[in-house]
């Protein structure tokens, strides 16, 4: 049963149809994935098609994702389709900008902050940061597994932003919030209370306001939430413009999208309402920073010795992958690409608490390299240099497991596992056993069937 005080209030939201909503709300859910075409260079054959992202896939039920060696890989991410359009937003307010310094503010558990990671490329840099430590030590495991490289994930408050003034060209703010679209489930409906929504609403300001010293003059903030609750939604927007002076920004929505243009006090919001569109609930607007953007914010002067690129290091891993010189750095023995040039990390590292930055290469032990698990997920790793063993489902679901492997019809010694063309991850064949590269505190420990449908 649904709220009787939020029954009423979506009544007079006149941009939702109330009976197809709650029609919805009380149906079953929409699974969907996006594809990361780094990894998976095959046609996709799956039933249906995210109208708003070309990477995005609806599939007809919920897999068990843990069983599949590819989610492990990095070849997709289950994310929910209408959080998909933060990235079509992304894609249409940044087009033809390269280089682009972009937050991923509230970026657990990575559906948002992978999506930016391949958007924002090569040249660019995203930081994504998560305040609560368990579940920043998630978002670095899939950022890990997608393997663009170019992240660096932090696990600060919003107001440690500030010590970084007019550094990011876009700011994506997905809010905690007093989640009404996802009232699938009886847990947020049981969570749910018109005191918390006020709360959630006070807290979405404080989070934004907090983190916008960040913004370059001209910058961009794309706003969301998962609410259909207008205090949390373009009530918040319309705030922020009046408090900031930013412009809003409008985008284009896709052809019979059912996308609805949701206007209030001069800004311009899209709610994502189940029953019209294939997804959950969501709220997304854009506002523009007044100002034109000035001179580059950063690296600045430092306030001790940072990271230095390593000749030695970079010269010792470049036949194994791809990264400017600039980024590759070694510390005790580990060798780093950073996710930026190395005085630029610096710079953040200084001024924030950094969990993760760039690719882990690996660790000198005796003039030998023994490579590390993020090389393996790395998209700029060269296969060819290293020897290639493909395994079947079995075989790599139990490499998941760190169960032991059988090496006789391995090549000795450090071994690349495939799993349908893609990296899953090194070992090391000495012959009288096989050393799993695997991290132990990712390890599947639930049981598996053997009977499992390919998703991709």
């Amino acid at each position: 049963m649904l709220p009787a005080e939020f029954l009423e209030r979506i009544k007079a939201q006149s941009y939702i149809d109330v009976v197809s909503l709650t029609e919805a709300l009380a149906g079953p859910g929409v699974t969907s994935i996006r594809v990361n075409t780094d990894k998976w260079h095959h046609p996709v054959s799956l039933p249906g098609k995210v109208e708003w992202e070309p990477d995005g896939y609806y599939l007809t039920g919920r897999p068990l994702f843990t069983a599949d060696p590819l989610f492990h890989a990095g070849a997709y991410y289950p994310q929910e389709s209408s959080g998909m359009f933060a990235g079509e937003m992304f894609r249409q307010l940044t087009v033809g900008r390269e280089g682009l310094r972009v937050l991923d503010l509230c970026g657990a558990p990575g559906g948002k902050s992978t999506h930016l990671a391949s958007l924002t490329g090569e040249t660019g840099l995203l930081v994504a940061n998560e305040v609560i430590r368990s579940r920043a030590a998630v978002l670095a495991e899939n950022i890990t597994k997608w393997g663009t490289g170019n992240v660096i994930v932090t696990n600060a408050d919003p107001s440690r932003f500030a010590l970084l003034p007019g550094f990011f060209d876009v700011i994506v703010a997905d809010t905690p919030c007093s989640g009404e679209g996802m009232f699938r489930s009886p847990v947020a409906v049981r969570e749910w209370s018109v005191h918390n929504t006020r709360l959630c609403s006070d807290r979405q300001r404080r989070i934004v306001m907090e983190a916008w010293p960040s913004l370059k003059p001209g910058g961009i903030l794309i706003y969301s939430t998962c609410t259909f609750n207008p205090a949390e939604n373009e009530e918040n927007a319309a705030w922020l413009s009046r408090a900031t002076g930013a412009m809003s920004l409008s985008v284009s929505l896709p052809d019979r999208s059912n996308i609805v243009r949701i206007r209030f006090n001069g800004v311009e919001g899209y709610g994502f309402h189940p029953g019209r569109v294939s997804g959950e609930g969501f709220f997304i607007a854009a506002l523009r920073k007044p100002g034109e953007p000035g001179r580059e914010q950063g690296p600045g002067k430092a306030k001790r010795a940072g990271m230095k690129p390593s000749p030695e290091a970079f010269a010792r891993t470049a036949p194994l992958v791809a990264f400017d010189a600039n980024r590759v750095v070694m510390h005790a023995g580990k060798i780093t690409a950073l996710a930026a040039e190395a005085s630029l990390y610096s710079f953040i590292e200084e001024r924030l608490p950094v969990i993760k930055s760039g690719t882990m290469i690996g660790e000198m032990k005796k003039n030998d390299l023994v490579p590390a698990h993020d090389l393996a997920m790395s998209v700029r790793l060269r296969e060819e240099t290293w020897p290639v063993h493909p395994l079947s489902r079995h075989e790599a679901q139990a490499f998941l497991r760190l169960e032991p492997l059988n090496g006789s019809a391995m090549p000795p010694g450090r071994v690349l596992l495939t799993y349908r063309g893609v990296p899953l991850g090194f070992v090391n064949n000495i012959g009288t056993r096989v050393n799993n590269g695997y991290p132990q505190g990712w390890r599947i420990r639930m049981e598996l069937t053997r009977d499992f449908d390919e998703i991709l």
